[in-house]
């Protein structure tokens, strides 16, 4: 398989007053295409940093991001934005739902920004959030659904777009464990269908789910070592 993301020798630092404080240190990593892999590591290590650099919320003090063969270190805001638009799906611990709005409205709201028609957009909605045993939800609001809920809303507004890679940060983090196990059975299933994930969690039980573990420690890999 065509690896269809490629980090080259990236770093990261912040600034804190007039020191730079490094975050990530030259990371080399390629993923597959179809490959789910989960990422580990202490509080700390640059775990979320990564993920956020690889994603495009978030640039590299330098090196390479390479998805499907695009330099994205070197791309302007707004075509940083349509990438994260068309070829990344993010899941959060927080589920980051916007609270006013319905689940599938929630779910439609990618498709908003890529001014794709609301016939398309009402429709792809329904059927993924009906994949996911929400059809009885889809005017229910966050704050009427629980955990398991709102983070099956989320994965499908993740999926809305098609993406190529789906970047998911700690998302059984706020979840109960059984609640976390069926999360983590529709990542399974993505996977099979073909997805690419990336996943970051603490759980090494969920990571022993994926094809491959890479460990972070220090803002590096760890001895370049995959579980």
């Amino acid at each position: 398989m065509k690896a269809i993301l490629d980090i080259e020798n990236v770093s990261k630092s912040y600034r804190l007053g007039k020191t730079a404080v490094p975050v990530l240190s030259e990371i080399n990593l390629s993923i597959k295409e179809g490959e789910f892999a989960a990422i580990m590591g202490p509080s700390g290590s640059g775990k979320s940093t990564l993920l956020n650099i690889i994603g495009c919320l978030d640039r590299p003090t330098s090196g390479k991001i390479m998805i499907s063969s695009v330099d994205t270190s070197s791309l302007s805001e707004p075509e940083l934005a349509r990438i994260r638009g068309k070829r990344i799906g993010f899941v959060f611990q927080t589920f980051n739902l916007i609270p006013r709005l319905t689940a599938l409205k929630n779910v439609e709201l990618p498709m908003v920004y890529q001014d794709i028609p609301r016939e398309v957009r009402i429709k792809r909605s329904m059927m993924l959030l009906e994949m996911l045993g929400l059809k009885d939800r889809f005017d229910h609001r966050p704050s009427e659904l629980s955990g398991g809920e709102r983070q099956r809303v989320a994965i499908a507004r993740a999926l809305i777009n098609d993406p190529e890679i789906l970047l998911a940060d700690e998302p059984t983090g706020n979840l109960d464990s059984k609640t976390g196990q069926e999360i983590m059975q529709i990542f399974n299933t993505l996977h099979n269908e073909g997805r690419t994930i990336l996943m970051v969690t603490h759980d090494l039980g969920l990571a022993q789910n994926c094809d491959r573990i890479i460990r972070l420690k220090d803002g590096r890999i760890d001895d370049g070592k995959h579980g």
